[in-house]
């Protein structure tokens, strides 16, 4: 245990009140017209005065959820959902629905409010992705297609070492064929260009054959770049996204190209969520602290990182804002980084960073607020090198909220935060996870409650069906995880959280999003599945890499969003009935031994893959390799569905405990094998009875029913501080 400081009625971590007294609070303190001891008292006042809070919503989501369990148990086998309906409107589960309504959220930068496009989430606690993501929201075309598979490696068109002219061929084909689809001439094609030129306040281009010709649209070129008195760029627009061909001669690409075109580059990720919940893991102040300075950085726009690449070192930094000249002469400016977003841990953990007056770890969720808002304020304030929010708001992303009344919890605590500060009302903003069911099913009322300030609802189906198994688990076995993604109460979810949205008046207000794309090596399928996401009404939607966005900024000019909305908004609402459906196995006596045992290794595979990563070496988000040795995009969420359906199926009889611990034991040396090329990573199998991450991947199955909605968290917190205990 820490020897903890005294602050205010607060027992405060060394290494947590150094960070906030020695690097964030002295450039701040004028402008919060507060001390430091005044900073201290603000913090614990709104810690004492909210944590009961926080308590009781907590102690509310158990009463519900034994009250279900108690229902399930007596209605399973004659499930009738008229009559469960009812059932949870009693309780007061679902909640009855008030009066129409429209948001009145203000002040909203317009990567939200105009633009649709791609979202990136990254853990905050690694620098070098925190920063890679945020320059995302410009990327290469040429190298995205050039080094994934959505070029495919036929016809002498391997991505092999060096380059492959072959392949390179492929990449600028492909790109001229995008300019053509979307920045069409009116004569003519891209392919054909031998030059672009900016003359008399208009784009002129001139083909092979000798013709000059222009854009079909005129209006989609706004401006141009010069370098040396040539033109080095030409910025176009399509559904409100930019597009920038790269034109210089001098490099190996321009110069075989006849054009010279060198590259065509993407507005890509417009926003970014720099996470400091799922997939990061953030157990103490040490971790905490990793988590803020990163933040802080990132709000200072000082954050730089130096690492070994290819026995090369480099330095990341952030990204300038790109300047540019508009066709008319004047100055235009366009962002060079993703608009940011954090998004703070939930209601449920406490952080032992930070005591209470009674000795009693603070709620995180409390301490994220105060503490990324107070780093923020060098955004808000102008006290940066780099501007974040043009429009001085803070947004903040709130995940696993359950129904309204933890909406409005979480709008007073931004109202306390705000007011601490000297913040004016809604200055920070809020993104609700749409995440868990008890908030799905009353998603306009969680809407209600933070209609001046929200700016961003999602879904995303492993937390949903993470907490669908956990609500349900008494009611039968559940389906196979491959056929829940097929079953109606998933559509339904999908199409329920567009049609909330658009009723609560988000189109041009906020942002309806969609869930990740968890295959990171491939692109070729997310290109044509993801897709689907623009054309539902979703304006941003989630992609594992800054290459995923450069190539999933595509789908957003095939699809104009908002067009899409305005017809989407006409539709009927999704049905009630299908959202509330079960997700359970039909038959499960039906199901084969190899059927089982398939489910069972995947889900053993995949949970101790993540975990094992987890509580050795801090890792809270990785590509992990799947059974198959497809690598996977694994956080919190997936290990959450993957143990609550073991769990699911060892309550009803489909798997014993024997098989489950075999299949464990057995998948143990599956996953040592897959990491043997980590010189950090150490065996499980080598002493399974002893090895800390084998045992919390065992807790989170064998103990997966008493956890707290599912949730992974508790866990893994226990069992990585007890690693770091052992190895300090």
């Amino acid at each position: 245990m820490p020897k903890y400081i005294y602050k205010s009625d607060l027992s405060v971590d060394p290494i947590f009140s150094q960070f906030i007294e020695n690097e964030v609070l002295p450039d701040l303190l004028s402008e919060l017209r507060l001390s430091t001891d005044g900073f201290w008292q603000a913090f614990s006042q709104i810690v004492h005065e909210l944590s009961p809070v926080n308590h009781q919503l907590l102690v509310k989501r158990g009463a519900l959820q034994k009250q279900i369990d108690e229902w399930n148990v007596h209605n399973k086998g004659s499930f009738d959902p008229t009559v469960y309906q009812e059932f949870l409107k009693s309780i007061g589960y679902l909640e009855t629905e008030g009066e129409t309504f429209s948001i009145t959220t203000a002040n909203v930068d317009t990567e939200i409010t105009s633009q649709a496009g791609p979202q990136l989430v990254v853990p905050t606690a690694n620098a070098r992705f925190a920063l890679n993501a945020t320059n995302a929201r410009w990327g290469s075309l040429y190298d995205a297609l050039y080094g994934t598979d959505v070029i495919p490696e036929t016809e002498g068109a391997e991505n092999s070492a060096g380059y492959n002219p072959v392949r390179g061929q492929k990449v600028i084909d492909y790109g001229r064929a995008f300019l053509d689809q979307h920045f069409p001439l009116e004569q003519g094609s891209h392919k054909d260009v031998v030059s672009y030129e900016v003359s008399n306040q208009s784009l002129q281009i001139s083909l092979e054959n000798g013709a000059v010709t222009g854009l079909k649209q005129q209006e989609q070129c706004l401006a141009y770049q010069n370098t040396e008195n040539k033109l080095s760029s030409v910025l176009l627009q399509n559904n409100g996204l930019h597009v920038m061909i790269e034109i210089d001669k001098t490099t190996a690409i321009g110069g075989s190209d006849k054009a010279g075109v060198k590259d065509i580059v993407m507005e890509a990720a417009l926003t970014t969520i720099q996470d400091f919940e799922d997939s990061v893991a953030a157990v103490d102040a040490q971790d905490k602290v990793g988590v803020y300075r990163n933040w802080l950085g990132l709000m200072r726009g000082d954050l730089s990182d130096t690492f070994d690449k290819a026995g090369k070192t480099m330095t990341r930094v952030l990204a300038d804002d790109k300047q540019f000249t508009s066709l008319k002469g004047s100055d235009l400016t366009l962002p060079g980084r993703s608009l940011l977003f954090c998004r703070n841990v939930g209601h449920l953990m406490t952080n032992p960073a930070i005591l209470d007056r009674n000795g009693h770890e603070v709620p995180e969720g409390i301490m994220d607020a105060m503490v990324c808002v107070l780093i923020a304020m060098y955004d808000l304030k102008g006290l940066g090198q780099l501007k974040n929010s043009r429009t001085g708001s803070v947004y903040i992303v709130k995940p696993k909220m359950h129904g309204s009344e933890e909406a409005a919890f979480a709008n007073t605590l931004f109202n306390r935060v705000e007011d601490a500060l000297g913040l004016a009302r809604h200055t920070v903003k809020i993104g609700v996870m749409d995440e868990e069911r008890r908030t799905t099913v009353n998603l306009k009322e969680c809407i209600r409650q933070v209609k001046d300030r929200i700016v961003f609802i999602n879904t995303g189906f492993l937390d949903r069906t993470g907490d669908e198994i956990h609500t349900s688990m008494h009611l039968g076995a559940m389906a196979p995880k491959a056929a829940i993604k097929d079953m109606a109460w998933i559509k339904a979810y999908e199409n329920w959280n567009v049609d909330i949205g658009l009723e609560c008046g988000f189109s041009g207000k906020a942002q309806i999003g969609k869930g990740m794309w968890a295959m990171p090596d491939e692109m070729a399928q997310m290109m044509d599945q993801k897709s689907g996401h623009p054309k539902s009404g979703a304006n941003c939607a989630w992609v594992p890499s800054p290459n995923g966005a450069t190539l999933h900024a595509m789908h957003y000019h095939e699809t104009n969003v908002f067009e899409v909305q305005k017809a989407t908004a006409k539709r009927t609402r999704a049905s009630l009935t299908d959202l509330l459906t079960v997700p359970l196995c039909d038959e499960p006596k039906n199901l084969t031994e190899t059927e089982i045992q398939n489910e069972l290794d995947n889900n053993a595979q995949g949970i101790l893959g993540y975990v094992v990563r987890w509580i050795d070496q801090g890792v809270g988000c990785s590509k992990v390799p799947d059974i198959h040795q497809v690598g996977l995009m694994e956080d919190r969420a997936t290990l959450r569905i993957s143990s609550q359906h073991i769990c699911n199926w060892l309550a009803h009889g489909v798997c014993s405990e024997h098989q489950v611990r075999a299949t464990f034991e057995r998948m143990a040396k599956v996953v040592d094998d897959q990491n043997a090329g980590d010189k950090q990573y150490k065996n499980m199998s080598d002493d399974l009875d002893n090895n800390i991450a084998y045992l919390a991947a065992l807790d989170l199955v064998f103990k997966g029913q008493k956890q707290p909605s599912g949730y992974t968290e508790p866990l893994l917190h226990v069992y990585r501080l007890k690693l770091k205990s052992q190895i300090s």
